[in-house]
């Protein structure tokens, strides 16, 4: 059931927005060479415990998981799309990694992501990156009252497949509130002027995630959570939690 949220409801989410804002740029700080994903982990649980927040993922068991997920963030490096556990697997010099966290606060959740490269970068993820980041916005600017949820998707999908990229089948954003995944489900590619009609008070995430050979076929690793690309490619995954309003998109987990 989707819940239209007031003012009030909506400055609370920024709340949470912002703490996981401040989560993913010390993430992102402490990422280097030689640094673990686990070590990742615990600095974005220091950021939640400082702001008295507590983790939507930890625990998270949806019903394709196995078993819970063991962590605060998802850490997801070069083939490996979303959902990544992090492990002691320790980053290297030109890795591309993705990183999505999410915040509870005061009864309300947000929910981000970014990718970014440890070390040098080469030029084919930072276009990637970039990439993701314009269709994230693309999607974000059509985010109001009067559009359709097919017009955000279309908005993404059709900046990914101008830049020659694949979309991973079957994933994509969600709408968000009191619980991290509520309806509706935000797809990254449809037609425009279909689905939901999107009104003041809704709140969504919108997530783009790009398989950089252009294919859309993916598998889930042994873990069971870890979605990695068929062909061995490079994924990149963003993502912000957004609410409509009559004054147009507000975005509640922009970074500062």
């Amino acid at each position: 059931m989707m819940e239209l949220k007031t003012r009030a409801s909506i400055d609370a989410m920024y709340e949470a927005g912002q703490v996981v804002a401040r989560t993913l740029t010390a993430v992102r700080e402490a990422a280097g060479v030689g640094v673990s994903l686990r070590e990742l982990d615990e600095v974005a649980r220091d950021v939640l415990r400082e702001a008295g927040a507590d983790s939507p993922f930890l625990g998270y068991r949806p019903s394709f998981a196995p078993t819970p997920f063991p962590a605060v963030i998802c850490a997801s490096v070069n083939d490996a799309i979303v959902h990544g556990i992090p492990t002691g697997l320790r980053l290297r010099d030109g890795d591309l990694v993705s990183v999505d966290c999410g915040a509870r606060l005061g009864g309300w959740v947000g929910d981000s992501a970014i990718s970014f490269t440890v070390g040098r970068a080469r030029p084919a993820d930072v276009r990637l990156i970039e990439t993701a980041e314009r269709a994230l916005a693309a999607g974000i600017a059509a985010a109001v009252p009067g559009n359709r949820i097919g017009d955000i998707a279309h908005a993404v999908g059709t900046v990914c497949r101008a830049g020659g990229y694949g979309i991973p089948d079957g994933f994509g954003g969600h709408g968000i509130g009191r619980q991290m995944h509520e309806d509706p489900g935000v797809p990254n590619e449809g037609r425009p002027g279909r689905g939901l009609r999107l009104r003041a008070g809704m709140a969504i995430a919108i997530e783009p995630m790009l398989i950089a050979s252009g294919r859309d076929d993916w598998h889930t690793a042994p873990d069971g959570w870890t979605l990695r690309t068929n062909d061995g490619s490079r994924a990149a995954h963003t993502e912000h939690t957004v609410a409509i309003t009559e004054d147009g998109p507000r975005v509640l987990t922009q970074r500062r």
